[in-house]
C-alpha cells in the first residue's frame, strides 16, 4: 500500500484546511485509516482513525469536535477536515493505514502502512 499525502499549508488560527490521503496497491476489504502527527520537538501523536468496514471514528480530545475523518471510496482517498484550527495544532501530519483489525485504534504500532507527511503551520 502506497500513501500520498497533501493538502498542508500555512493558515490563521480560526482557520480550516482539509488534508488528503491517497491510497494505491493492495488493500484488504477490513482496514483502518488514521492521521498520526508529530509537532515540533514534540513525540508523534495520534489524531484519528476510521475504521472502514464499520465505520467507526475515534479522535484524540485535543481535536474532538474540530476534527473530521472520512472516506471516499470511489478515489481511494481519505481525509482530515480541521476546523477552528488552534496555534497548537501546527505539526506534520502523517496519514497511515492499518490492514488488520475493524476498530478505529489509536496505536501507531497497528499501522503498517504510513504516507510521507503533510506540514500544517497554524499562525496566531
Amino acid at each position: 500500500v502506497q500513501l500520498q499525502a497533501s493538502g498542508g499549508g500555512l493558515v490563521q488560527a480560526g482557520g480550516s484546511l482539509r488534508l488528503s490521503c491517497a491510497a494505491s496497491g493492495r488493500t484488504s476489504s477490513s482496514y483502518t485509516v488514521g492521521w498520526f502527527r508529530r509537532a515540533p520537538g514534540k513525540e508523534r501523536e495520534f489524531a484519528a482513525a476510521l475504521s472502514v468496514i464499520t465505520g467507526r471514528t475515534a479522535y484524540a480530545d485535543s481535536v474532538k469536535g474540530r476534527f473530521a475523518i472520512s472516506r471516499d471510496n470511489a478515489k481511494n482517498t481519505f481525509y482530515l477536515k480541521m476546523n477552528s484550527l488552534k496555534p497548537e495544532d501546527t505539526a506534520v501530519y502523517y496519514c497511515a493505514v492499518s490492514l488488520s483489525g475493524n476498530y478505529p485504534s489509536n496505536d501507531p504500532g497497528r499501522f503498517g502502512y504510513w504516507g510521507q507527511g503533510t506540514l500544517v503551520t497554524v499562525s496566531s
